[in-house]
């Protein structure tokens, strides 16, 4: 007799039923499918992301060993590896693309309230991508240099919680600051991007649209210094200035004043130079913006460590990105659960301990808390002091 429900199933309601079938309607996902849905895709692939499956073969025998527990795991379908191969090369990616989105708009509002070391009212985000390395000879669609193929994975990253506010896939070949291009700038918030940006046309752009962006100045930049304000250089701000562009070509594309600050950091002896549209924070403050760029470099590192984003089930485009996007949505899923629930352990635990449960009939609240009630105290400790 079956009671309760899996691990995986339990996690697996904190999804948007609705909202999912609107994605796949929009593309017409089931479009002459008998008995492997959309649905069933997205949980066999959000089962190799949460177990850390490494191949299609790996997640056809891990699936059908569980074959009695599948049905209440919420997939219908017969799991075969070539079913699934299909479904990664054939069915929109967009659909993933749209839910990915979809939870987006839900784990946002979770982590508003959350710090990131900097006191400031207005929204923050820090625009960067990384590079995916992809075999070029099995992904010849990939191609990014003479003898390497890859992909990129543009992210801008609400400071905030470290959820993903835009995320663009492109070809490796794309450059980063086209990306500004493509995004919507919200009044009042502040971009900070590090020197692959700089491209003063489309920095003006942001300006225009009453928002603020925090960038680093080249090593070889001609300006005209219009005023230089006191600093305290205890502080490591070397310099507060007030400036024009030199230089005439990009005069005409960023035709206003701009704000040049220069600090010093004694633990590593390196001076930066930032250049930011915002004249009313102190440079401290700017200085402390561009820091936390420092966390969507985490957020890759993150992802790339413990999602599967570097390996591929399938060698297609569209497979790909199915993989990229419905990698994005399990972080985003364990995200929500994590605020939903109201859990202290890291994103990290949650997912090794959903790894090895997954097919377990336990509450999932209890399955989580697990972590949080082990006391380190139990055993007496062993170990020998080394220094009196």
């Amino acid at each position: 007799m079956n009671t309760g429900k899996t691990i995986f199933s339990q996690l697996m309601e904190f999804l948007p039923a609705y909202e999912f079938r609107q994605c796949v309607e929009r593309y017409d996902g089931n479009h002459k499918v008998q008995s492997f849905s959309c649905l069933d895709q997205f949980f066999c692939m959000a089962f190799a992301q949460l177990t850390y499956r490494e191949s299609l073969r790996d997640i056809e025998a891990c699936l059908r060993a569980a074959h009695t527990k599948l049905y209440h795991m919420g997939i219908r379908g017969r799991v075969s590896r070539n079913t699934l191969a299909n479904a990664n090369s054939v069915r929109d990616w967009r659909i993933y693309r749209d839910f990915g989105q979809v939870l987006i708009r839900m784990a946002r509002p979770l982590y508003a309230d959350s710090g990131f070391g900097v006191e400031l009212n207005h929204a923050a985000y820090a625009l960067d991508s990384t590079t995916i390395d992809l075999c070029l000879s099995l992904f010849p669609w990939a191609r990014f240099r003479r003898a390497k193929g890859a992909i990129k994975l543009h992210t801008l990253l609400d400071l905030r919680g470290s959820i993903p506010a835009v995320i663009i896939i492109t070809h490796g070949r794309i450059h980063d600051v086209n990306i500004l291009d493509a995004l919507i700038f919200e009044a009042g918030a502040f971009y900070i991007m590090d020197r692959g940006y700089l491209d003063f046309a489309r920095l003006y752009k942001i300006h225009l649209c009453s928002a603020f962006f925090v960038t680093r100045a080249r090593k070889k930049f001609d300006f005209n210094r219009l005023y230089s304000h006191p600093v305290d250089k205890n502080t490591g701000v070397q310099c507060d200035q007030t400036i024009t562009l030199g230089n005439f070509y990009p005069r005409q594309k960023y035709p206003q004043k701009l704000r040049r600050i220069r600090y010093f950091v004694k633990l590593t002896n390196k001076n930066f130079v930032f250049l930011t549209n915002n004249f009313t924070l102190s440079p401290l403050v700017i200085a402390g913006l561009y820091r936390s760029r420092w966390q969507v470099e985490l957020f890759f590192k993150w992802i790339k460590q413990h999602l599967r984003i570097k390996a591929f089930y399938g060698t297609s485009e569209n497979a790909v990105r199915t993989q990229v996007w419905i990698a994005i949505s399990v972080y985003l899923l364990v995200a929500i659960v994590k605020k939903q629930l109201n859990l202290d352990a890291s994103l990290y635990t949650i997912l090794q301990i959903i790894s090895v449960t997954v097919f377990e009939k336990t509450p999932l609240l209890r399955a989580l808390e697990t972590m949080n009630n082990i006391s380190l105290n139990d055993d007496p400790c062993k170990q020998l002091i080394l220094f009196d």
